[in-house]
């Protein structure tokens, strides 16, 4: 059955929605979070703050769908890096993992700071997150890396005695029914891996790294490179 041509009003909605959206952004780049307020994207856009309303009800209700677009949009790009690399090779599924969330984040460093940087104040989050289905793809996404790893990393970590008392209960129980008969030390290994990569392109992001590298990106790859070799991983064939 063919799809329903949209209506002109519903293309006009759906691309003021967009630039809505564009404006937040832009607006937060240039003056933090606080700067995401609905009727400064009316000033901006030319449009009434009640036509501004009429989209988004609340600057909650905006700031939701934002997070919502960027975080489902980083699951995309950084499971789709992942699984075009053998599924047996598991240091270039790290190392694609790796690569394509610090390009996303560089493309989109507005993105990055939403969800990974400084709240946005007085925004109150619905029950259950904003994004709560992105996250958890993000989050089983990293597992699933820490898994394929584990075989070769168990060794290393025999002496750390983790608990799954230690971890969020949410956390692992996600882990427990996704990955089961791994040990709760399979939850550290995952985030030792997402500290790694999110330290070094925050840093980057924030500008924090141009004082003392002219060359962020050989920082960061030689970083990861570091990072699978703790695992007692080989480097990638094409590092």
């Amino acid at each position: 059955m063919a799809l329903a041509t949209p209506t002109r009003r519903e293309r006009r909605r759906t691309e003021t929605t967009a630039e809505i959206k564009d404006v937040a952004l832009r607006l937060m780049a240039a003056g933090g979070p606080g700067a995401i307020t609905l009727r400064a994207i009316a000033r901006e856009m030319g449009m009434t703050a009640n036509a501004v309303y009429s989209y988004f009800a609340t600057r909650d209700d905006l700031v939701t769908a934002l997070i919502q677009d960027v975080y489902g949009e980083l699951a995309d790009v950084v499971i789709a890096a992942r699984e075009a690399r053998d599924a047996e090779d598991v240091a270039a599924r790290i190392m694609a993992w790796a690569c394509a969330f610090r390009q996303w984040a560089l493309a989109n460093p507005e993105g990055f700071r939403l969800i990974y940087g400084d709240p946005v104040p007085g925004y109150a989050a619905p029950e259950g997150g904003a994004a709560p289905e992105a996250e958890h793809r993000v989050c089983a996404g990293l597992t699933e890396l820490a898994a394929g790893a584990w075989p070769t990393a168990e060794p290393l970590y025999a002496d750390y005695r983790f608990e799954w008392s230690d971890f969020d209960s949410s956390l692992v129980a996600e882990t427990q029914a996704e990955f089961p008969g791994l040990p709760p030390a399979v939850i550290a290994v995952a985030l030792r891996i997402w500290g790694h990569l999110h330290g070094l392109v925050s840093l980057e992001i924030r500008g924090n790294l141009g004082a003392q590298t002219t060359n962020p990106e050989k920082l960061y790859r030689n970083e990861v490179y570091a990072l699978i070799r703790s695992f007692g991983l080989a480097l990638p064939k094409d590092n």
